[in-house]
């Protein structure tokens, strides 16, 4: 979701940094297509890897690795010191949007990147979820998490929200739980979209071929509201 967020701002012209801070499953440089590149690092600071989609540049774990099956079993501090220089030691220049990718539930990255960009004052977090009630548990304490450290909900996505035939585009619920409405309507935040299974997607990745699915139209109209909130 964070890719295709990164790429639909990209081309409206916006100058975009992605950052992945997922340090034991970045996935990142896979669906930009960049894992081959490396990061380079010089006197002044690493230099982010420049995706072909869009200019975007990006800067993930996943380029710090000998290799893209690496294990990564780091401990908090590490993971902190690694966050930080991401954030503090990095040639990012000039940016209209930073969008940050970070793994599921709340950990020690979320809390090092909200304590880190604090002084910035960033626009808020979008919070992904899938339809099943039991996922609702999880994203709650990910919405608690974010009210705790002031930082504010745009919107909930409901990632997963049906399945997108590949012959007649007909969209059909597989899992239900409707969690995303459920989340939206107990802490009064905007449910910004449904993004259903494409295997057009799935099979061509966001390196082609995406902007023609259903999924890109919903991805275009949460880009739109998340505007309408900043």
């Amino acid at each position: 979701m964070a890719v295709l967020l990164a790429q639909i701002l990209a081309g409206e012209g916006q100058r975009v940094g992605l950052l992945d801070v997922d340090v034991c499953g970045p996935s990142i440089p896979h669906l930009l297509g960049v894992e081959d590149q490396p990061v380079l690092d010089s006197q002044w600071g690493w230099q982010p890897v420049v995706s072909p989609l869009g200019k975007i540049k990006t800067l993930s774990v996943g380029s710090l690795l000998s290799s893209q099956s690496q294990a990564v079993v780091w401990k908090g501090p590490r993971k902190t010191a690694l966050i930080r220089r991401m954030i503090k030691d990095t040639l990012w220049g000039r940016l209209d949007t930073l969008v940050v990718d970070t793994p599921p539930g709340t950990s020690d990255e979320h809390l090092t990147i909200v304590r880190l960009l604090a002084t910035t004052r960033p626009s808020g977090a979008v919070i992904l979820t899938s339809p099943q009630r039991l996922a609702a548990g999880v994203v709650s304490r990910e919405i608690r998490f974010c009210q705790k450290m002031n930082v504010p909900v745009l919107g909930i996505i409901e990632n997963m929200s049906g399945f997108c035939c590949p012959c007649c585009s007909e969209v059909s619920e597989v899992f239900p739980g409707g969690a995303g409405a459920h989340l939206a309507e107990k802490y009064r935040v905007p449910l910004l979209g449904a993004m259903p299974l494409d295997l057009g997607l799935a099979e061509a990745g966001v390196s082609c071929g995406w902007r023609d699915s259903p999924v890109a139209q919903v991805v275009r109209d949460v880009v739109a509201k998340i505007k309408e909130k900043l």
